[in-house]
């Protein structure tokens, strides 16, 4: 079980350290989509590390609606991004554009696509660690 919620918190850790980098560093400007996206990514830094704490076994049910939902935001700029879905909503005209191309490595890894797996394996590690408890536990 803590073995999950250490993975997990070092990918939030990540996430966090990354889009800093990317925003205060590399100069990219985040648009409102990635804003949406830190706002449900940065709290899980220290929710997790307080259930690392506590060794809560409730640690997934209090983290999986912050990850589940920005997995939900992270596909729709995913698919905004590669222009698979219409025009962009009314949110995404303010500010940085919601499909700006600051990079793609090796074509195809993109800002969007970085958040979106690091919420799925934060996801993937709550799963994993709620049912090990209560494979544990009978």
């Amino acid at each position: 079980m803590l073995l999950y919620y250490y993975l997990a918190w070092v990918q939030s850790i990540v996430a966090l350290v990354g889009s800093l980098v990317m925003s205060e560093v590399w100069r990219f400007a985040p648009c409102t989509l990635c804003w949406y996206q830190r706002w449900l990514m940065y709290p899980l830094v220290l929710i997790i590390a307080v259930g690392i704490i506590k060794r809560s076994p409730q640690l997934p049910l209090i983290v999986l609606p912050f990850s589940i939902t920005g997995l939900v935001v992270a596909v729709y700029h995913n698919l905004l991004y590669w222009g698979a879905v219409g025009t962009p909503t009314a949110l995404c005209r303010v500010g940085a554009s919601c499909s700006a191309r600051y990079f793609e490595w090796w074509g195809f890894i993109t800002i969007p696509l970085l958040s979106a797996l690091a919420f799925g394996f934060i996801i993937l590690c709550m799963i994993l660690s709620y049912y090990s408890n209560k494979h544990r536990n009978g």
